[in-house]
Formats: C-alpha cells, structure tokens, sequence
C-alpha cells in the first residue's frame, strides 16, 4: 500500500461552486492535504452554477429542520461575507413574493410562517404597500424578505478555487474509475492521463449519478435534465430588485421570476422543461445516448404522469413568447413581448427516485472511499460555503479510515 504513488489525497471531480467549496473546505480544515480537481471544461462554473439567476437565497422556501433550509439560511449569511472579503460584486436587496389569484393566499401565508420558522425576518405587505418597492408590480399581497441578495457565482466559485490551494485541472473529463480497497481510487480522463488520489469526491453535478456508477456505487437515483430558458428585460426600469411569484409547493421550482443582476441587467425566468441532453441548453441539443437515458428510467414516466398539466403550461410558455409574455403580466402588468429579449438557459441536475419522486432536499451519501453529492440544485450556490464543508466532513473521514 506504501508503494503506490498518489497524486494527492482528495480527488475531487467538478469544478463548479460546490466541487470548488469543497476542495476550499477541506484545505482549510486539515491544511496540508493535498486536494486535485478535475474539470472537464476549460474553466470552473460553466454549467449550473455559471447559468443560474445569481440569488444568494433566503431560506424561506425549504421545510424547517431540511438541509436546504438549514444550509441556506447559514450560507447566505456566509456568503455575503465572503463576497465581501474577496471583493465579488454582491448586494443584499431583499426580495418580494407576491400573490396574484385568491387561491394563492394561503400559501403566501404559509411562507410567511415557515420564514419564521427558519429565523427569517419578513415583513406582510397588502396591495397597496407592494408599490413602495416596486411600483410597476401588480398583486393581492405580498411578502418582503430582507436576506435576500444577488452576487457573481461564477466569480465566488473562481475565488473559492484559487483560495483552496488545490490542483485543478481543466479540460480534465473523468471517463472510467477505478477503486481499489487497498490501493485508493484513480480515474482516467478522456485525454487519457491517469489520476490517483486516496479518496474520491463526487461533485460532477448534471453527470453525478454516473460518476457514481463509474465508482462502482448505486445512486438509487437518475438526473432528469430541466432546461430553464430566461429572457432579459429591454426595459429594465420596469423592475427594481428581485419579484418573484409564489411557488406551488408539489415541484421544485419557483416559477417565472423577475430578477435585477449585479451587472444592473434584469433576468426573466425561468420556466422548467426537459432538456434533451444534460447539456441540452436549447431544443436543438440532443444526445441520444443521454436522452435513452432519462426515458429508460421508470422515475421520468411517473413525473410525466403525475405533472403532464404543469408540464404542458410550461412547454406552452418555451414555444410561445406570447404565453411566457401572458406568465409575467401576472406579476408585471407593463411588459409586453418586445420586452423580452432572448438570453442564456441553464439545465438543472434534478435528482427522481426510481417511483418518480423528486428529491426535494440536498442528498449526499458516501461508499468506500467515495463522497458523492448526488442532489444540489437551487439553493446549493447560496448554500455552497455550508455543503462544501459538510463533504469536506465526510471526505476526510474516509481519508482517516483510508
């Protein structure tokens, strides 16, 4: 065992927001390690966390006690502390979820009490007192939540990378593992280099269940790829911050959302629909490999099943500018077609159990020596400084029992 020579002793595979805070967690809690990232891009943060609407998040969506709640509250605060330290465009502006039909009501309230519920300061406004923070926007109530907050993803994951001190290799695709009880894990990269580290940490976000696989563990879970397909506003005065509607609590997404970025710039979206590819960033990309993939798995026939009305609204509004344009006039009465410009979509790595259920809450689980985040959407880059450490936690576990 003494013979082989390791390349480092934490391999970690993903170079997006959570690989990257992982790899920064665990040299700043056992210093000396020596960690190596490998990214199959040629920088960090191209996929989800590079392509999202950059909201350092609340908390108040996630069920108390959940990691998500717990990790989000905690890491918005870590956040914007960081952002700060490190000089990353940021700001805490607060946001408004606001109520457009009756029938919505009790689950605005709802939120009002589980924000409370997770330490979360908010503050109930009816119709009228919407416009002292938005006056463009329309709705029967609305709550402001204080904590919320925008920054540069992208750039906190690049600072994270260069903080960490570890080796991180770029263009950098791991195809095949191998892991041996005695001899740690190493993995072949497309390029065809052989890397070895002790223990393997499992950050590959939209390909996570099949590096899993490539490991030798069973995730006991499928990636569903949903694209979210945004739009910019032409006019951005129309918005000051950050509006969203209120969520239906049977799905894991938050609805067609008005969101002003650090660079002053206003994003629109996202819808959710399934994506053809895990990289499948617009209807065009198809990969037939990956899409057999998705529709061999019994969990996307049961979501297809149970969600085909939801499902069928939101293909309506990614073929249709007019129907996604009719979504936000709900929320922002002013807007009209030629507002919306096209702009970039990102894909979300949702996690479906083999009976079609979602998985609603971050989910790690670990094998001999192998740590694999195999759930981490939104809010998983509010949350990264939190998860990082957790994975760091369980990472060096594995690395002490080695």
């Amino acid at each position: 065992m003494r013979s082989v020579a390791y390349d480092c002793d934490v391999l970690v595979v993903g170079g997006g927001i959570v690989g990257l805070s992982t790899a920064y967690a665990i040299t700043r809690a056992a210093p000396g390690t020596r960690v190596t990232v490998l990214e199959k891009e040629a920088g960090p943060a191209r996929h989800q966390t590079g392509r999202n609407s950059g909201v350092i998040h609340s908390g108040i969506y996630y069920r108390p006690g959940s990691l998500k709640a717990r990790y989000a509250v905690r890491g918005a605060a870590e956040m914007v502390k960081f952002c700060a330290e490190y000089d990353i465009d940021h700001a805490v502006t607060g946001k408004l979820i606001v109520a457009t039909e009756r029938e919505e009501l009790p689950r605005l309230h709802a939120l009002v009490q589980r924000g409370r519920e997770n330490g979360i300061p908010v503050r109930e406004l009816g119709a009228a007192q919407i416009a002292e923070y938005e006056p463009e926007v329309r709705g029967l109530a609305a709550i402001h939540v204080g904590t919320t907050g925008i920054c540069d993803f992208a750039g906190v994951a690049r600072r994270l990378g260069e903080a960490s001190g570890a080796e991180i290799r770029y263009g950098a695709e791991a195809v095949a593992v191998d892991r041996r009880a005695s001899l740690g894990v190493a993995v072949r990269t497309r390029a065809g280099d052989v890397v070895r580290g002790r223990v393997l940490v499992n950050c590959a976000g939209l390909y996570c269940d099949e590096v899993a696989r490539l490991t030798g563990d069973s995730p006991g879970m499928r990636i569903v790829p949903f694209r979210g397909e945004y739009y910019s506003l032409a006019r951005a005065s129309l918005v000051r911050g950050l509006v969203y509607p209120v969520p239906d609590p049977a799905f894991p997404f938050l609805g067609v959302h008005l969101t002003r970025g650090v660079d002053g710039g206003v994003h629109v979206g996202p819808n959710a629909v399934p994506a053809l590819a895990r990289e499948g960033y617009g209807w065009g990309v198809v990969r037939p490999r990956e899409l057999a993939g998705t529709l061999a798995w019994p969990g996307a026939w049961a979501i297809a099943r149970r969600h085909w009305r939801y499902g069928a609204g939101e293909l309506r509004r990614s073929l249709s500018k007019g129907a996604f344009t009719g979504a936000v006039r709900q929320l922002l009465p002013a807007v009209t077609e030629a507002d919306l410009v096209p702009a970039g979509a990102g894909v979300r790595a949702q996690a479906v159990l083999r009976d079609g259920t979602l998985v609603d809450d971050f989910l790690i689980r670990e094998g001999v020596r192998a740590v694999h985040v195999l759930n981490a959407p939104s809010p998983a880059a509010t949350a990264s400084l939190p998860i990082g450490r957790e994975v760091a936690r369980r990472a060096l576990s594995a690395l002490a029992e080695a």
